[in-house]
């Protein structure tokens, strides 16, 4: 996966030792099936917290948006589908 994502004028307030994390976990998680990508990301969550990487509201709003540039319509839903699969969990 390209690193040029990082630049996106969007992420320009997080924290670069956040977008290298994101960037290790895009990487592991590439080639998942979409069945086994949502228990992924959510263990990734939990383990980001246990170490003390925390992302605000408006952090993750940057990182979905910026997720989303470059990609077609369906694309787009699908994270977004994602987004809300682990908003309710989280509750």
């Amino acid at each position: 996966m390209a690193d040029d994502w990082k630049d996106q004028p969007v992420l320009g307030n997080i924290d670069r030792e956040k977008l290298q994390m994101l960037q290790n976990l895009a990487e592991q998680g590439a080639g998942k099936s979409p069945s086994d990508l949502l228990p992924y990301l959510l263990q990734a969550a939990s383990d980001g917290q246990k170490k003390g990487m925390h992302f605000n509201s408006q952090e993750i709003s940057a990182v979905i948006q910026a997720m989303k540039i470059g990609k077609s319509e369906a694309q787009a839903a699908r994270i977004d589908r994602i987004v809300q699969l682990m908003k309710m969990m989280n509750r």
